[in-house]
């Protein structure tokens, strides 16, 4: 049995019915919604992390198969291959990786894939170099890369630096997607631990006219009083 068959045949050995069916209401897979047609067979995400350590040598031609695939679980295991194989890899490696990736942008797509993959790769791969390939993605018409693109700014906010965050959430700022508004509010929040007055300074200009969604992730951390001021405009 090939190397990805025997992938496909662990992940289906940790299946459970019960759980697709939770996954497939939680990951909004109906008709009209954000992962309509997407499928599950039920694994969590420490069976699949085992499954990923277990195949880490995966081949990127087989990788880039298996992101293909119509199974949901099968996708985010792919993706958890490609972290580990990041984090691990030499500079060749890296940007074969991000390379990768970014060609393969169409199939992660679901908000956990970016999640837990934009920031580790594309984020980290970027920590030194130009940034402008954010920028691009940030315009893009595809939901998905939307959210790579403010997702990945988290690597930069980890290492104290936020201008990249701030200028994509205000390209953002008027997305009509409630995903988006979520993970902008998100990497504001973030910013926000770190250095409260680059967020107030970001607020004090946007908070009147930004997504009410985007404006709650972003003051979840600040005091009662101080949330209720920018709730009240």
């Amino acid at each position: 049995m090939g190397n990805l068959k025997r992938l496909k045949s662990e992940l289906k050995r940790l299946s459970s019915p019960e759980r697709a069916k939770v996954s497939r209401w939680f990951f909004k897979t109906g008709d009209g919604e954000y992962g309509a047609g997407d499928k599950f067979i039920g694994v969590n995400n420490p069976g699949m992390r085992k499954i990923a350590k277990q195949f880490a040598e995966t081949s990127l031609l087989d990788l880039e198969k298996l992101l293909a695939s119509g199974i949901h679980e099968e996708r985010q295991t792919a993706l958890f291959i490609l972290v580990r194989q990041f984090e691990r890899g030499d500079i060749k490696t890296r940007r074969a990786v991000y390379d990768f990736y970014l060609k393969n942008t169409r199939n992660i797509n679901n908000w956990d894939l970016v999640d837990l993959s934009a920031y580790k790769i594309i984020g980290e791969y970027l920590a030194d170099k130009d940034r402008s390939v954010l920028y691009q993605l940030a315009k893009s018409k595809n939901l998905w890369e939307r959210r790579i693109a403010m997702i990945s700014t988290l690597a930069f906010i980890r290492q104290r630096q936020f201008s990249d965050t701030l200028k994509i959430a205000e390209i953002l700022l008027h997305d009509e997607h409630d995903l988006i508004h979520k993970a902008a509010g998100w990497m504001l929040r973030e910013a926000g631990k770190r250095d409260q007055a680059v967020l107030e300074k970001f607020l004090r200009k946007h908070h009147k006219t930004m997504p009410r969604t985007m404006l709650r992730y972003a003051i979840e951390k600040f005091s009662e009083d101080k949330r209720k001021g920018y709730l009240t405009r």
